[in-house]
């Protein structure tokens, strides 16, 4: 790129400021030893009301040369840089730093003009000055440069940052006063790296956001570089301070190297198909050269990682320190981690009691991050690990037993996603009898027609829309012998059939548990029905335990895991890869994917691991993430992940001109959908004001290189096991945008709002939501003094199947955590992003958006207290509130965030 140099033509050459883009000064030695600000100043004060004209001289030290022919002006630059705390710490590298500082030659910073030059068709000179620091201002510290600017210059497109510290600093924003086209506002919010780590220049566009036909000419060449710069080559293991997105499969959940015992099988492929993850590029395991080795540091781009403020009041802290320090901590006191709770009582002692716990590290700090968990008994000081109350106990210490409770929260609890008509009769498996055993369902048409009084057959029933199921049976049936091999694991194949009273209720009607031939046994499958008779009333409640846990499984592992966290990653790499931080769709898609990658590494690193808490705590054992594999294979659809579609798919609704947001809801009082329609409805006006206001034209669809590139690269790479399914939408049309993006932010917000912040109310107290079942049915193939032990004391077989002590209080612990919100937490609508604050057709549809997420407030409230609607309101029931849009820290039970920050 020329770079001009000034000079005055009334005089000798003289170099005012060296323009060098080298780190030493070549010319203008001793001016250069002067404070920037101040010969800035003087340039200004000496030039204000002279003619200047711009020589170009293309010579490696090239400079700007001011001529009485062309008018300039002075401009300042402001840049906000957020204190580190590692920035207070001493050392050789910091002392450096604040000698720069005094010196004003830490930040470098460009200005580039947004136009090419109409005389000459090539780049006007970039301008540079050095920043000097300047005070400091509600904790941040403003950096401050002077410019002299051209009169032609024009308007301003990107500026270029070298960090010229030892150590990386957190750039906020840049504020460019003094242009006649008024101020110009560059949002960062980025980390820019230490030179010394990457001479790469930090490239930042100003607010507007354009197309990429739309682009400023002198501008295109960084757009195009930023990209290139964002995917990387594919090779190398990736360093802390890049920002590089790319793909690699899941072959990292696996610890090889560590035993044998800690082999998985790499996830993503034709065999086990599966989202993409982000490519940290470790070296592969020595004793499996199919996995990946795995390090105490898991790469996220830079941007991707929590920032300090998160880290420290919430988030990254807490996770963290209960997977690395309370977890262990309850290890090494359990004298055997596979004991059951001896009695009911002992349970409930998590709440008033307590688990004590050995000396913690850094007991002060652990204190701090953890209040709700981690409480001093004041008199020995010893540290125990004690547990809120459940809101559930709370308003209902019984509610658990109830089968009322069991069937509403298929609707209104933390997994309301697996419910679904039944549109066929009789049920029938659709695995290979050869293997699985007859396919033909035990619950036959007598039975539920007993259940149900005789107030209608059952293809009545079937027909009028009266009969729903959870089904698990065969995507769980292929697992079930090889987890049971497991030490104490105990899982069947089930189907748990629901009836739809007249009041708007579900009254669960029959459970079916099925255990495949194993050995030289055959099927197994029996019926349960909820009874008077007491050793039927105690096997009822038995299998509702399996029921339960394979529910809890699959929420956690499908519902939530694979269909937030999981799907959502290969959005976030080809966002970054293909959309330029300037296209608005980039934009408009980014505060959905704040933090989310760094979450997602957190969990491969101690959550889906092998032998991790989900492992270790959850039916599927090490067969865990292979399962939700199996379940993205069978069951999932980017086009059913948005609500309306889920609803449809599952038989819960059918499109209806007629009807609020174009369904009818097949149960009207349905918790989930009935919120969860306003807030899609709301998401999905707000994306279609954003989308139309840049979209005009279909053709400018169409036209979009990167548009068409990412949603290519989402289909092709990032779910590329699906890559050739009939159901991905076309994107040629703007309603064809609104429907993918509104999906995409539906998922991240809404639906995992409504999966993840009702985890500790719900299945806090784990009778509610056991994670695991211990124990087989005392109807399987019992021996006389297995049945004879249960007849005697029933209550110790379902202690007995419920998850160990050790099981139940580490998912409490981190279910506790997953519930909570962050005290820095960004809600739906709740503050406008800086690039749509800019537009004024943004800002006015954001302020429409905003107004109506107040409103659903409302709505729901409202709902929740309507005594005809029983699914949400009721003694001891507990409100349905995990769709209202705003929340404060802590476990709350509501707030949707804008992303899977958690």
């Amino acid at each position: 790129m020329l770079k001009p140099q000034l000079h005055q033509t009334s005089q000798p050459t003289k170099t005012l400021i060296p323009w060098s883009t080298t780190n030493s000064f070549t010319s203008g030695e001793i001016l250069a030893s002067f404070p920037i600000n101040i010969l800035s100043k003087n340039l200004r004060q000496k030039h204000k009301k002279k003619n200047f004209r711009v020589h170009y001289y293309a010579a490696n030290n090239t400079k700007a040369v001011l001529t009485s022919t062309e008018k300039s002006s002075g401009v300042k630059a402001v840049v906000t840089v957020q204190k580190t705390v590692e920035g207070t710490n001493l050392g050789l590298s910091r002392g450096l730093d604040d000698i720069g500082d005094l010196l004003g030659k830490t930040l470098v910073l460009w200005i580039v003009a947004a136009e090419l030059d109409p005389k000459t068709g090539i780049e006007k000179p970039s301008i540079k000055t050095f920043a000097h620091r300047g005070r400091d201002v509600d904790g941040d510290t403003h950096y401050e440069a002077d410019f002299v600017i051209p009169e032609a210059f024009g308007e301003v497109g990107a500026i270029l940052v070298e960090n010229e510290h030892h150590k990386e600093m957190y750039v906020k924003n840049i504020v460019i006063d003094g242009f006649p086209h008024g101020m110009v506002h560059i949002t960062c919010n980025s980390w820019v790296h230490s030179k010394f780590d990457n001479p790469e220049k930090r490239i930042f566009f100003t607010n507007k956001s354009y197309l990429p036909s739309q682009t400023p000419s002198a501008i295109k060449r960084l757009r195009e570089r930023e990209l290139v710069i964002m995917r990387g080559d594919g090779f190398g293991e990736r360093k802390q301070f890049e920002r590089v997105y790319d793909y690699d499969v899941y072959n990292d959940i696996g610890d090889p190297d560590a035993s044998d015992d800690a082999k998985r099988r790499v996830i993503g492929g034709k065999e086990l198909p599966y989202p993409r993850r982000c490519r940290t590029g470790r070296p592969r395991s020595k004793k499996d050269p199919l996995s990946e080795s795995r390090s105490a540091f898991v790469y996220v781009p830079r941007d991707e990682a929590f920032s300090e403020v998160k880290s420290l009041t919430f988030s990254g802290n807490t996770l963290y320190s209960v997977l690395h320090a309370v977890v262990p901590a309850l290890e090494s006191v359990a004298i055997d981690p596979d004991v059951g709770f001896p009695h009911f009582p002992a349970i409930d002692s998590l709440f008033n009691v307590g688990v004590r716990l050995p000396p913690l590290n850094d007991k002060s700090t652990m204190l701090n991050i953890i209040p709700r968990l981690i409480k001093a008994i004041s008199d020995t000081q010893k540290d125990v690990l004690l547990f809120e109350t459940p809101e559930l106990l709370q308003r209902d210490k019984f509610s658990w037993f109830n089968d009322v409770e069991f069937a509403r929260q298929t609707l209104a609890g933390l997994n309301p996603c697996s419910i679904r008509l039944v549109t066929e009769w009789p049920l029938k498996s659709k695995l290979d009898p050869e293997i699985y055993g007859p396919p033909e369902s035990a619950i036959t048409k007598e039975l539920i027609e007993q259940e149900i009084g005789g107030l209608m057959t059952v293809e009545e029933a079937v027909e009028q829309k009266k009969l729903f199921i959870l089904d698990y049976h065969d995507l769980l049936l292929p697992y079930v012998n090889k987890v049971n091999e497991l030490k104490g694991r105990v899982v069947y194949g089930s189907r748990t059939l629901f009836f739809l009273t007249p009041d708007g209720t579900l009254r669960p009607l029959a459970i079916e548990l099925t255990r495949p031939p194993v050995y030289d046994k055959p099927q197994w499958k029996q019926v349960y029905c909820p009874t008077w008779h007491a050793t039927g009333s105690w096997l009822w409640k038995l299998a509702k335990a399996h029921v339960l846990a394979q529910d809890s499984g699959y929420h956690q592992l499908v519902s939530h895991w694979l269909r937030t966290h999981c799907a959502t990653e290969p959005y976030i790499i080809a966002t970054n890869r293909q959309l330029s931080a300037m296209h608005p769709i980039y934009r408009l898609l980014h505060p959905h994917f704040r933090y989310t990658m760094e979450i997602n590494a957190l969990a491969r690193e101690a959550l889906i691991n092998a032998n991790g808490i989900i492992e270790s705590s959850f039916f599927p054992g090490k067969y865990a993430v292979e399962l939700s594999s199996v379940a993205y294979g069978l069951e999932w659809r980017f086009d059913r992940q948005a609500l309306p579609e889920d609803l449809i798919s599952r038989g819960m609704a059918v499109k209806d001109s007629d009807a609020p947001y174009g369904l009818k809801l097949t149960i009207e009082d349905y918790p989930f959908a009935n919120d969860g329609l306003v807030l899609w409805d709301t998401l999905k006006q707000w994306v279609t004001d954003y989308v139309n206001h840049y979209y005009t034209e279909t053709e400018l669809i169409e036209s979009d290189t990167e548009l068409q590139t990412w949603w290519t690269e989402i289909k092709d790479v990032g779910h590329g096991d699906k890559k050739d399914e009939p159901w991905w939408p076309e994107l040629n049309t703007p309603d064809d945008l609104i429907g993918i993006i509104t999906t995409i932010i539906w998922v991240t917000s809404g639906h995992h709002a409504a999966v993840n912040f009702g985890q500790y109310s719900y299945a806090g107290y784990f009778p509610n939501r056991p994670t695991t079942a211990r124990a087989k049915m005392p109807t399987e193939d019992p021996t006389d003094e297995e049945w004879e032990s249960f007849l005697k004391r029933p209550g110790d077989a379902l202690l007995k199947c419920f998850p160990s002590q050790m099981q139940a209080t580490k998912v409490m612990a981190i279910l506790d955590v997953l519930s909570n919100h962050s005290p820095d937490e960004e809600y739906l609508g709740e503050k406008i992003e800086p690039y749509w604050a800019e537009n004024p057709v943004i800002n006015a549809a954001f302020e429409i958006f905003s107004g109506r997420l107040k409103e659903l407030e409302g709505i729901i409230d409202g709902r929740n207290a309507d005594s005809n609607l029983m699914n949400r309101n009721g003694a001891g029931v507990m409100p349905y509130e995990l769709l209202k849009p705003f929340s404060g820290p802590g476990v709350t039970g509501k707030g949707v965030p804008y992303s899977i920050s958690i």
